[in-house]
């Protein structure tokens, strides 16, 4: 028998979250050029928060299960 899946995971889990926090990091980081600070998430999406060379931190949702990026705002100050 030849299995693709990742043993320690679920396939219910896979369904659920096509990327993890690290890929999340990662494409947010691509995104917006800067020092990923925090990863947090929620049933749908990571948030992951950026410190941009400018010194604004920006907050980046990243779509779970398609990767896809969404700045979401600015933090100044």
């Amino acid at each position: 028998r030849d299995l693709h899946s990742f043993p320690t995971r679920r396939s219910s889990d896979l369904d659920n979250a096509k990327i993890d926090k690290n890929q999340a990091a990662q494409k947010a980081q691509q995104q917006v050029q800067g020092r990923v600070l925090k990863v947090d998430q929620s049933k749908n999406k990571y948030r992951v928060k950026v410190l941009q060379k400018s010194g604004r931190v920006v907050n980046v949702d990243v779509d779970k299960r398609s990767g896809r990026v969404v700045k979401s705002g600015k933090k100044d100050d």
